[in-house]
């Protein structure tokens, strides 16, 4: 049998495959931070895979970046995202809620409180945004408090518990990309002098506590973390300490037993192997771009245990009948990504029963 077609326990739940749909920000929500009408069908289409990974979901207020972005803080965000996990499920499939604070990466116009962002300290990425108005640039965040680094640790905790109660098997925490977590993690983003500042510790400290605060509040075989060594994306750098920065933080995050790490990989291929070392849990990894020849590489390989793929999995709700059966794939309509309608959502069309491959 392929080794990518059989069963892996992650966590406590029983996978069927080892491939992940990865999360993808979808700008489908309603104006309140619910899960869109459509969203509850496009997830059960791709519930084939072993685990769904959801778009980011802003754990508050302030965590929201983008316009029309779903929420999981209010009762309304619960119940939204309880007929998501309900379809999910129905079908067979398992979920995690993504839980992303954007930080820096916001913009008043897109946030229900309409206040500038929060980051770690007060600098600008240096990058525009879309917005109600068009695109715009990205003003200066303000640098949280010490006493409100605990909170937002605090809201991700909440959130967490909000997820479960709306029928996630768990969640996993957005560390990638160049979001909140990874601003703590990178100096050009990070100038503190406190305690989550400075040396390779402090900058990991955000990142840890998040983690253990959710573990401790839904169980560490519901949580889970994705990070993305080496990113460079609107003004992350994390410096020559990077990939010992990851080396120390992965170490640290292995003694909480969390169900999975999940790696954006970026290319450096010796860190991979020192991270995959390093984690004696369930290692997922995402490498953007693939070829489809080369799916299954990794797992077969025995770098990772799992494999999430993205662009693939949006096009081609049956992605695992296609693998199987060697059928072509769906090309993504990239004008359709972000915000919309059905169209390039819900209507990727799955293979005719009745063709003949």
């Amino acid at each position: 049998m392929n080794p990518l077609f059989r069963p892996v326990r992650v966590g406590g739940l029983e996978l069927s495959n080892r491939l992940v749909m990865a999360p993808m920000t979808r700008s489908r929500a309603e104006a309140n931070g619910v899960p869109g009408s459509l969203a509850a069908e496009y997830y059960a289409e791709r519930a084939g895979v072993g685990l769904i990974v959801t778009e980011g979901t802003q754990p508050s207020d302030d965590g929201q970046g983008y316009m029309t972005t779903p929420g999981i803080y209010t009762a309304a965000h619960v119940a939204g995202w309880r007929k998501v996990t309900d379809a999910v499920h129905g079908n067979g499939g398992h979920i995690f809620i993504q839980l992303m604070h954007a930080g820096r990466m916001s913009h008043p116009d897109n946030t229900p409180h309409h206040r500038q962002g929060v980051a770690p300290s007060a600098i600008a990425p240096d990058t525009p945004i879309f917005t109600p108005k068009g695109m715009q640039d990205i003003p200066q965040p303000r640098s949280l408090t010490t006493d409100e680094v605990r909170r937002t640790v605090a809201d991700f905790r909440e959130a967490a518990r909000h997820a479960i109660a709306a029928g996630a098997d768990g969640v996993e925490i957005h560390g990638a990309n160049g979001y909140l977590v990874q601003q703590f993690i990178a100096p050009s983003a990070n100038t503190r002098t406190d305690a989550y500042g400075g040396s390779i510790e402090n900058r990991a400290r955000f990142a840890i506590e998040v983690a253990a605060a959710i573990a401790g509040e839904i169980g560490a075989d519901r949580t889970a973390i994705r990070l993305s060594p080496g990113i460079t994306m609107w003004g992350i750098d994390e410096g020559a300490e990077g990939p010992d920065l990851y080396r120390h933080l992965v170490g640290e995050l292995d003694k909480l037993s969390l169900a999975y790490l999940h790696i954006l990989h970026q290319g450096d291929e010796r860190l991979l192997a020192d991270l995959r070392k390093l984690w004696r849990g369930k290692l997922i990894v995402n490498r953007p771009g693939r070829p489809r020849d080369r799916i299954g590489s990794d797992v077969a390989a025995g770098l990772a245990d799992l494999e999430a793929y993205g662009q693939m999995i949006l096009a081609n709700p049956d992605f695992i009948a296609r693998l199987k059966s060697g059928a072509p794939l769906n090309e993504a309509d990239r004008t359709t990504f972000f915000g919309g309608t059905a169209r390039g959502y819900t209507d990727y069309p799955a293979l005719d029963a009745t063709a003949t491959v």
